[in-house]
Order: C-alpha cells, then sequence, then structure tokens
C-alpha cells in the first residue's frame, strides 16, 4: 500500500482538495480523487449516538452554519448542517458551496465513495477509536487504512490485526529525542510517520531523523505543503510523502519512484 511504502511519493490529500472544497466532505475528498491524489487524510470524531464522523473540530462552528459541540448530536443531527457553508476562496467575496447539499460524512459514507483509495484517518478522541475500528473493518478496509492520534491512548483498539498503525503524537516525540540524543530504537510500533515541517520553531525532518526513519523502513510525510518549492526541497530532502490541501498543484512536483 503507497502510504506505507518508504520507495513510494505518495501526495496525500489534506481533508481531501480542501484548497478548493470544503474540508472533510466528500466533495473535497472526490475532487482530491479527480485531482489525481494517492490517498485522502481525514479526521474522525463521535456523534451522541456513537458514529464515527469525518470532522476535524470539536464544535461545527468554523465549517458550518451551526454552532455547538460536536458530541452533543447524532449523526443524523449532524447531517442537517451545511458542511459548506462556511468555504470560501476569496477572503469571503463567495461561498461558492453554500446550500449545495454538502453534508458531514460518516466514515462509512467515506469509506464506501471512494472504495480504492488509501486513508490516513486521524482519530481526533480517545473515546471514538472503537467505533472507528468497527466501521473500519466493516468496510473491509483495514488494508488500505493506517490510523494515527496526538493521543496515544487513543490507539489502544487498533494495535492488533489487521490494522496499520501511524505513529501517535508522543511516538513522534519519542523518536525526535532518541534520533538527538543517538539511541534509535530497534523497532518500533507503527508503520508510517506524518510529521509537520516544524514543531515549535525546531526542524522536524532533519537528515538524521529522516536516515533513522529509512532505517527503521519508516516512510515520513510532512504536512501540510502548498507551494511546489517546499515539496521540491522536502522530496530531495528524501521524505516520502506530502500532506497538502492542494493535490493537483503537488502531484506535479512529484518525483519519478
Amino acid at each position: 500500500m503507497i502510504l506505507i511504502d518508504p520507495e513510494a511519493h505518495p501526495v496525500i490529500a489534506h481533508r481531501g482538495a480542501s484548497g478548493a472544497a470544503p474540508e472533510n466532505t466528500l466533495a473535497a475528498f472526490e475532487l482530491a480523487a479527480a485531482h489525481g491524489a494517492d490517498a485522502i487524510e481525514l479526521d474522525v470524531r463521535l456523534a451522541a449516538d456513537g458514529v464515527p464522523v469525518v470532522l476535524h473540530d470539536a464544535t461545527l462552528d468554523r465549517t458550518t452554519d451551526r454552532r455547538g459541540p460536536v458530541a452533543a448530536l447524532t449523526a443524523a443531527q449532524l447531517r442537517l448542517a451545511d458542511a459548506g457553508a462556511r468555504f470560501t476562496t476569496d477572503a469571503g467575496a463567495s461561498y461558492p458551496f453554500c446550500d449545495r447539499g454538502v453534508r458531514i460524512p460518516t466514515l462509512a459514507d467515506v469509506l464506501a465513495a471512494l472504495p480504492a483509495m488509501p486513508v490516513l484517518i486521524e482519530v481526533k478522541e480517545i473515546r471514538a477509536q472503537h467505533a472507528i475500528a468497527e466501521a473500519i473493518l466493516r468496510a473491509g478496509a483495514a488494508s488500505r487504512c493506517v490510523i494515527a492520534s496526538e493521543h496515544s491512548a487513543a490507539m489502544a483498539a487498533f494495535r492488533r490485526s489487521p490494522f496499520i498503525l501511524g505513529a501517535s503524537g508522543p511516538e513522534i516525540a519519542a523518536l525526535w529525542r532518541a534520533v538527538l540524543f543517538g539511541r534509535l530504537p530497534r523497532q518500533i510500533g507503527y508503520r508510517l510517520l506524518s510529521v509537520p515541517e516544524r514543531w515549535r520553531r525546531l526542524p522536524v525532518p532533519t537528515p538524521a531523523f529522516l536516515a533513522a526513519a529509512r532505517r527503521l523502513e519508516c516512510p515520513v510525510h510532512i504536512w501540510t505543503i502548498n507551494d511546489t518549492a517546499t515539496a521540491r526541497r522536502l522530496w530531495a530532502r528524501g521524505v516520502a510523502g506530502i500532506v497538502t490541501n492542494l493535490p493537483d498543484v503537488i502531484r506535479r512536483e512529484r518525483p519519478i519512484s
């Protein structure tokens, strides 16, 4: 699978083609596929009725026409929100997806709509992990999904076959420190590293960090990169994949594997 292939150079659509369509919606994911993205990245939370829904924020305020916490509403109630209402590419001069029927999808919706697409799943809440695991298994999608989280405790449900793990936030920090002090582990429990270019002004994908990841046979994907010059520089440095809001732009710069 391309997400965990150290020799591949995937272009991963961040919340879908979110530079051109409302983030974390079927519109954005389908556009990413049309733009040639190799994989998509998405965020999952839990609705009040235990259904995993695809949304980054804990509230509806930023991306929809509704307000309030996601966890207070059922999946059916969340589906009434207009997930395209606030999307604009011209600082609010126009809202091209408003009242166009763009909704908050469930994880099952996305897996069914794009049955062959590799997916990088970010688990946003510890309590959502078991429902997410069940949704992936029901869809028969475990072999094309990589699961990660900033919360190490959110990964417990996935530390078993057939799930594929990306590093959690604490694991990434631990590896960075291990590289810094020359104490590289002999083995790791994850297959992918998805990291920012910088963290608190410190460069993350340093040559030493990338060399260590190669020794561990763990590809490194960098988020969120939207300019071609940076993408070219990172690929030349040895990163595997680029996570971007603009997959159609970045894929033109992808090196030949």
